[in-house]
């Protein structure tokens, strides 16, 4: 069982500096039980220095980190992490090295060969088993040590940019992966540069950068908040005639114009989007006008590298 309030990492007032580098300012958080958290952040942001903590690789200089009730140390078989700096026994072949790694966390070895050839049937991986780690591309080698964090089910999933290096069919391979861990009941934290899979995967967002987080919020509440600030609309005539009119009509703050024809605009503030649609179906003849979905790159940016300010058109 993890703590008693259903919460499985529980961070407060964490600090961290290496040298005159503050790594981490002030963090608080808490992760639910069997819930899907992302860390988003640019390089350097304080997201892998995070999940070193919550793993007790290092301590913080100042505040609490809590898992399942206790510390990582203490709960380290229930627990797998996939770190940043990816490593692999590589002369071992991928049956056991992934066998060693099991055992260490606890698994008995009965039936464990046969559990590895499925998991690795599973990964796209078969017959890999007898190969030595080092004969593998480096996307097979990522795949195998994640395979190695999970051979255990653990309870906790620390994934450190698990997408990393991975092409588009590899990467959903372990897209889909990480969704069963969490359907089989794991809570799951994973950092990622790519916003689109964030959207995809989690219950919960965490945006750091410059050691602060600067969002912290389950993508349910995210998406109600952004969903209606925003249209999609495809002009039948000219595009950037609609998006200045829009514009100049006070419908919108800025307007967008994608290479489809699409025009993307930002509602002014106090328009809610229902009137907004009946507004910009009286200024042009329209193929298709959609609310916009909430897309974490634009909040990224609006939060980390926020452009400037005021009505405007951008081609």
């Amino acid at each position: 069982m993890a703590s008693s309030q259903g919460i499985a990492v529980r961070i407060e007032g964490v600090h961290k500096s290496f040298g005159a580098v503050q790594a981490v300012r002030g963090i608080s958080l808490e992760i639910r039980e069997g819930s899907l958290c992302g860390f988003l952040g640019p390089n350097g942001a304080g997201k892998s220095t995070t999940i070193r903590m919550i793993m007790s690789i290092f301590g913080p200089d100042t505040g609490t980190v809590e898992v399942m009730g206790s510390s990582a140390l203490v709960m380290k078989d229930r627990i797998g992490y996939l770190p940043e700096e990816r490593g692999l026994y590589r002369k071992m072949r991928v049956g056991e090295f992934v066998g060693y790694m099991a055992r260490l966390k606890g698994v008995h070895p009965a039936g464990l060969a046969r559990r590895i050839d499925d998991w690795l049937e599973r990964l796209a991986l078969p017959g890999v088993s007898k190969r030595r780690c080092e004969e593998l591309s480096k996307g097979q080698q990522q795949k195998i040590q994640l395979l190695a964090s999970i051979i255990h089910s653990p309870d906790l999933l620390i994934l450190d940019e698990p997408f990393s290096g991975l092409d588009p069919v590899n990467g959903r391979i372990v897209l889909e992966l990480i969704r069963s861990e969490q359907m089989r009941g794991a809570t799951i934290i994973f950092s990622t540069h790519q916003m689109h899979t964030a959207e995809a995967l989690c219950d919960k967002v965490v945006l750091i950068d410059k050691g602060r987080k600067v969002l912290d919020e389950d993508m349910r509440t995210l998406r109600a908040r952004h969903d209606d600030k925003g249209l999609v609309c495809e002009p039948l005539g000219d595009a950037r005639a609609f998006a200045d009119d829009a514009v100049r009509s006070g419908i919108a703050t800025h307007a967008r114009l994608h290479g489809n024809g699409a025009v993307d605009l930002d509602l002014a503030a106090g328009r809610d989007a229902e009137s907004a649609m009946r507004e910009v179906l009286g200024l042009a003849p329209m193929r298709s006008v959609a609310l916009r979905r909430m897309n974490l790159d634009d909040l990224f940016v609006e939060l980390v590298g926020a452009g400037a300010e005021g009505a405007k058109i951008d081609a």
